[in-house]
């Protein structure tokens, strides 16, 4: 993931952050200690940051995560082979409490990220963002549409549980058929640009063998998750947010938790695992044997989860067909 950064840096030339703070409408854009920029959040402004970059020699682009408000400028900046991380505002915030940093608003944030960035990179833990290509992009998103409209469908389906009139009932009724429709076109447009690409075509088909694994939680890993099969087990639980972290100090063994990844995806992979543990014979049996031991039901299912990424990931590695004799090893 560092190839960006490569190519970029020149012999002697030290790497240049750039912070910037990402709201709704504008940007506040932090160059140096001195130089701090504030444009609007469109792409016709994003040009005005061109020749200050440029006059920086290699440079980075650091934001913080906002929802989708930086996507914009990430497209704009890749386009122009311009390295690109995107951070978990967390990240930032708890470093700025441990520089004493507490003072808050837009310019202090801009340079607050550049700061950690540079901090991050110096240690080898700034991670960039791949360029991905425009039907990539279009996948995801339509699956982050799809997932507003499941969240929609789900709203409605608790209106309808209390509702006692009977138009009342029939509009919601409608709604969701509608819902249902819009959802089922939605899905059918991904597919069909995964079918359009061979590769994903061939991964598409390869882990819909796995039992648990259907066509949502697939969809949702080729569109999210392209380092799959790209990364090791413990590189991609740590990147989906699986991977328990552990909290010992002296002679305290404290629990380990999960923390952090991607929501989404993490989400997902858990309604998988729900199905996987009834007709996943190796995940049944795994979280079986997990409750025997005493563990609690929520650390089990964390575990199982991890597993069946780790089954994914070591499948779409080795283009390995599903083997439930591999998968119990696994």
């Amino acid at each position: 993931m560092s190839t960006l950064i490569e190519r970029q840096s020149a012999p002697g030339k030290q790497l240049q952050m750039i912070g910037v703070d990402v709201a709704k409408q504008k940007l506040d854009v932090s160059v140096d200690d001195s130089t701090t920029l504030t444009i609007d959040n469109d792409e016709a402004s994003f040009k005005q940051l061109l020749k200050p970059l440029a006059d920086r020699g290699p440079v980075c682009v650091v934001m913080e995560a906002t929802g989708g408000y930086e996507r914009k400028l990430v497209v704009f900046l890749q386009a122009r082979d311009i390295a690109v991380a995107v951070v978990n505002p967390k990240r930032i915030r708890d470093y700025a409490k441990a520089m004493g940093a507490y003072a808050k608003n837009d310019r202090i944030d801009a340079d607050m990220i550049r700061h950690y960035a540079q901090t991050a990179h110096d240690k080898n833990r700034l991670q960039l963002n791949e360029p991905v290509t425009e039907a990539a992009r279009r996948r995801d998103n339509l699956l982050r549409r799809r997932n507003q409209l499941v969240g929609q469908r789900a709203i409605e389906k608790q209106h309808l549980e209390s509702a006692t009139d009977k138009d009342t009932v029939r509009s919601i009724k409608r709604i969701l058929k509608q819902l249902d429709k819009e959802i089922d076109k939605i899905e059918a447009l991904i597919k069909a640009d995964i079918e359009a690409d061979d590769r994903l075509k061939n991964s598409l088909k390869q882990l819909m063998q796995v039992p648990g694994v259907g066509d949502v939680t697939v969809l949702t890993l080729l569109t999210q998750l392209p380092e799959l099969g790209k990364l090791s087990n413990k590189e991609i639980a740590a990147l989906v947010g699986v991977a328990p972290y552990a909290r010992d100090s002296g002679k305290k063994t404290g629990r380990r938790a999960i923390f952090g990844g991607r929501t989404q995806i993490r989400s997902t992979l858990y309604m998988a695992t729900l199905s996987a543990t009834r007709f996943n014979q190796p995940i049944k049996l795994f979280y079986q044997r997990l409750l025997a031991q005493g563990k609690l039901k929520k650390v089990a299912l964390v575990a199982c989860m991890r597993k069946l990424l780790t089954i994914l990931n070591s499948m779409a590695k080795t283009g390995n067909e599903w083997n439930p004799n591999f998968a119990t090893q696994a």
